[in-house]
């Protein structure tokens, strides 16, 4: 016979055993006491978070004999069936493969029968699967079901429930558990269970399980028959140091590691972001990190190493490979090209890549040999073999370095261009409309463009007269004039007012000309009335003449005469 699994020996049979989800339990609880239970719910959360347990509870304490402030006794007939699973007040289907219109037909015809207990409980799982027509035919009686009948609809994705399924029941929504209560479920489990499992183990069975009871269950199973240890295995952590430390060549080693351990490449990407998750999370809001003290520390420290953009464009390449593995041949080779987009920024020409190649750099996480781009690493290398070395980091033999290679390239700051002097001396009237085209070289092209077409026509004192050539650029070019004014006093060293002028005819500082107004010559109107002739009668041409001239040689028939 075979044993039941931890999930299954350790699932809930009573509200008070239920974790993480108070909330619920005390809406359910306070109904029941009170005799108000609803006649249809919605359970939705994510998996392995207790929606059928609860589901069962609530059909228990529903027929239970003897119930206790809202919790079933657990002794009775009633309560027995329904744990072994074979009560007749209660029936469970799955929506996922009972989805057909007569499969409600069914169901509804089964609920109008009557039952030993007190309430009928129809569990329907996964109830977001169904099709139109079931969900349509499952509506009325929802709406006006027999009064010894209670729904529960269970559900991962709410959204996917009709509208009009979801206003005719009573909504409870399941949560993940916390980190503590999930590791204090997880230790009462292993004491109960005489398991032997070592901390490092609960660590990683806590982190496999991401909230999930069910999950976290499963994988402390996994980890209790293989000796309670964590077998030999490759961390996500490799795949995060080789993104901050871009080394392509670490990140493809520990891919070709993982699959080697029997690693699907899909569940690898889901775990690498899920690790890119945490990371997130601790860096934007690490009140929400759900990870052990010692582990969410190291989460922290690779999260100031990526930076903030590095992690999301991390997340969004390997988000868009996970949806293409789904119909892709070769899932391997799309977390093997996205790992290489990560780690090697000059192949990514967006926006989010240069960011944050240059959060890395200022951080002091990536070290270049060159401007040109990131040092090349070596493949991981065995010392005792010579071969490529599958997993860990690259080592390579000190005789093999050049004595060149130790000491780190000089790269020479770019120059910065030449910033104009204030002169020493102030410049005369003179001087100042001399260097007017000096003026307008430091100005911003925009502001330059402007002034290029006014022309300094006076300077005294106080003030730089400017010529414009029309009103509406005199109006432009004044909304300028405070840039203008600094840059004239860095360059003759003088401030100046400017005042303006229109003077269409003011040559360009370029020495252009404006353009030469068109001499105006006066039109007589007198007109000499002999002078006048008379144009020729001549009477245009027809259009079947037109026509014959066009296509000599033709002839026209009259069809009229031919009838």
């Amino acid at each position: 016979m075979a044993v039941q699994s931890l999930y299954r020996r350790y699932r809930p049979r009573r509200f008070d055993e239920l974790k993480g989800q108070e909330h619920v339990v005390r809406a359910l609880r306070n109904a029941v006491i009170n005799h108000r239970e609803g006649q249809a719910y919605l359970f939705s959360g994510p998996r392995g978070t207790g929606k059928t347990s609860t589901a069962r509870i609530l059909a228990k304490v529903l027929n239970c004999e003897s119930p206790e402030e809202g919790e079933p006794c657990g002794i009775c007939n009633s309560c027995g069936s329904i744990d072994s699973g074979n009560s007749y007040d209660v029936l469970e289907l799955d929506a996922a493969s009972n989805n057909g219109v007569e499969n409600m037909r069914d169901l509804i015809e089964r609920s109008s029968l009557g039952n030993p207990g007190r309430h009928r409980v129809f569990i329907l799982d996964e109830v977001h699967m169904l099709s139109k027509a079931a969900e349509a035919a499952l509506l009325k009686t929802l709406e006006e079901p027999p009064p010894h009948v209670v729904f529960v609809l269970a559900t991962t994705d709410p959204q996917k429930v009709s509208e009009t399924i979801r206003s005719r029941t009573q909504h409870l929504q399941f949560h993940l558990l916390p980190l503590h209560d999930l590791e204090e479920h997880v230790r009462w489990v292993i004491k109960d269970a005489n398991l032997k499992v070592s901390e490092d183990a609960i660590a990683h069975v806590l982190v496999q399980g991401g909230g999930s009871a069910r999950d976290t269950l499963s994988a402390l199973e996994l980890i209790a028959a293989g000796g309670g240890e964590v077998g030999e295995q490759m961390s996500s952590d490799e795949f995060i140091e080789a993104i901050s430390e871009q080394d392509p060549a670490r990140a493809l080693a520990a891919t070709a590691f993982s699959i080697q351990q029997g690693n699907d490449p899909r569940s690898l990407t889901e775990e690498i972001v899920r690790h890119l998750r945490e990371c997130f999370l601790s860096l934007m809001a690490p009140e929400l990190v759900q990870l052990p003290e010692q582990r969410a520390t190291v989460v922290a420290d690779q999260a100031r190493k990526l930076g903030p953009s590095t992690l999301v464009r991390s997340i969004e390449v390997l988000g868009e490979s996970l949806i293409e593995m789904r119909h892709a041949p070769d899932a391997r080779l799309l977390l093997e090209v996205s790992l290489v987009k990560l780690t090697n920024q000059t192949l990514g020409g967006d926006i989010a890549a240069i960011i944050g190649r240059l959060e890395r750099l200022e951080a002091g996480a990536v070290r270049t040999a060159d401007a040109t781009g990131p040092v090349a690493k070596p493949v991981p290398v065995n010392p005792a073999t010579g071969k490529v070395q599958v997993g860990g980091k690259a080592r390579m033999p000190q005789s093999n370095i050049p004595a060149s290679a130790s000491q780190p390239k000089v790269v020479a700051p770019a120059p910065t261009p030449a910033q104009p002097t204030k002169p020493t001396e102030p410049a005369s009237d003179s001087q100042v409309v001399a260097k007017w085209a000096e003026v307008l070289t430091g100005l911003k092209p925009f502001v330059r463009a402007l002034y290029s077409a006014v022309t300094p026509q006076s300077c005294n004192d106080t003030t730089l007269t400017l010529a414009a050539p029309n009103e509406m650029h005199m109006k432009k070019a004044q909304e300028h004039i405070p840039v203008v004014v600094a840059q004239l006093e860095t360059i003759t060293g003088r401030t100046l007012a400017i005042e303006f002028t229109v003077d269409k005819d003011a040559t360009s500082p370029t020495g252009r000309t404006a353009r030469p107004k068109v001499q105006e010559t006066e039109i007589s109107d007198e007109v000499d009335r002999s002078e006048i002739v008379d144009a020729p009668n001549k009477a245009m041409p027809s259009a079947m003449d037109q026509l014959t001239k066009a296509f000599p040689g033709s002839q026209i028939v009259d069809q009229a005469k031919k009838k």
